[in-house]
């Protein structure tokens, strides 16, 4: 049986929505045809020359990790990722990324270690990055320009709810300037008052559009200084964002949390390793899929007696525990997202059922693979 990959990707999107990725990140159709049929998904955290060589023909290869997350000026088969994506093509497969997009979404990544260590998600972590950013701006135009101004602005992004656009309110006022020495105005003359029908146009926009709309209000506004509002929104709870904020089913010492940990996860050279008191009592846990360390902070504030996460640097973990009562536990950053592999698996076989082989790679992606205690 086939698929098309265009609708493979479709399921992905809905998924774990691009939209979700961080600004730097590189996700979605790395290399494939999405007209063409695919015959089965293999999934991975990492796309290595192991995982590719054992990647079926005319298949998707689904990764966490982006092959070219920064820019490249070739893809040459004598260099390294060149080759993988040659070999991919050659057979006829394609390669897929679902990165930043997959750790916010709901469920996403840390919700896959969350339920890989029998924990209750109660949710998100970090607060800033569960909603999308948003900016309400409020502009004063006078009535004959409004409708110019309106279309200029939703040209550059702003006025897009769902799937809506061109939303806006308005309602109509009364403005009054004085003009300076200096002054050169569209409307009245220097030391008169001015007194102009104008409109209230409010608009929402993504904070990242600010430049764009800025620019477009002040090219389609009449006055030499137009009078205008930007007001940054607080983010809704969505659900969506990175890390969770979880309840273990019952309390135990960080100790034998820690050991639960190494046995509930995927063995690693690198293992778990712990800071803390080993016989305190942990009942809430805050968890982060892969690199967590930008997220101390927000795990001190998340009422949780241990933050466990990856790739923890010494100085810190060291600065955060003279200061935090919270446990830090560190696990390998391949431990703690390949239980995605698993969820994103789910997600296409409910979808395809026997339609679509999936299976996740048996291919072990952790870079270390030697070690001593």
């Amino acid at each position: 049986m086939s698929v098309r990959l265009a609708d493979v990707i479709a399921v992905l999107d809905e998924a774990y929505p691009p939209a979700l990725a961080q600004d730097w990140d590189s996700v979605g159709l790395v290399c494939g045809d999405p007209d063409e049929l695919v015959e089965s998904v293999t999934i991975t955290v990492d796309a290595t020359a192991a995982v590719v060589a054992d990647t079926p023909a005319s298949s998707l290869l689904l990764a966490h990790h982006p092959l070219l997350l920064r820019g490249v000026d070739t893809v040459s088969a004598d260099t390294a990722k060149g080759a993988l994506l040659h070999r991919l093509i050659r057979s006829g497969s394609a390669l897929f990324t679902a990165h930043t997009n997959a750790d916010a979404a709901a469920p996403g990544v840390s919700d896959a270690l969350a339920d890989a260590l029998g924990l209750v998600v109660e949710g998100v972590l970090d607060r800033e990055s569960e909603g999308r950013r948003l900016d309400k701006w409020v502009f004063f135009v006078p009535r004959e320009n409004a409708e110019a101004l309106r279309e200029a602005v939703f040209a550059a992004g702003a006025g897009r709810i769902g799937d809506y656009s061109h939303c806006c309110w308005t309602v109509e006022g009364t403005g009054q300037f004085l003009p300076h020495d200096g002054a050169t105005p569209a409307i009245g003359s220097v030391g008169s008052i001015e007194r102009v029908a104008e409109d209230r146009i409010e608009v929402i926009a993504p904070a990242g559009a600010r430049a764009d709309v800025l620019a477009a209000m002040r090219a389609a506004h009449p006055y030499e200084e137009p009078a205008f509002d930007v007001i940054a929104l607080a983010p809704l709870p969505t659900g969506t964002g990175i890390g969770r904020v979880c309840a273990l089913p019952e309390p135990q010492p960080l100790s034998a949390f820690v050991a639960h940990a190494a046995t509930a996860l995927p063995s690693t050279t690198w293992g778990v390793r712990a800071a803390g008191d080993p016989d305190a009592l942990v009942s809430r846990v805050a968890v982060c899929g892969g690199a967590g360390d930008s997220l101390l902070d927000a795990a001190d504030a998340a009422g949780v007696q241990a933050y466990l996460t990856a790739d923890l640097r010494h100085h810190p973990a060291d600065e955060y525990r003279r200061a935090s009562d919270v446990a830090l536990i560190d696990v390998a950053h391949w431990a703690s997202e390949q239980p995605w592999c698993g969820q994103a698996a789910g997600v296409l076989e409910r979808h395809f059922g026997t339609a679509l082989p999936v299976r996740v790679s048996s291919i072990r992606t952790d870079p270390w693979n030697i070690g001593e205690q």
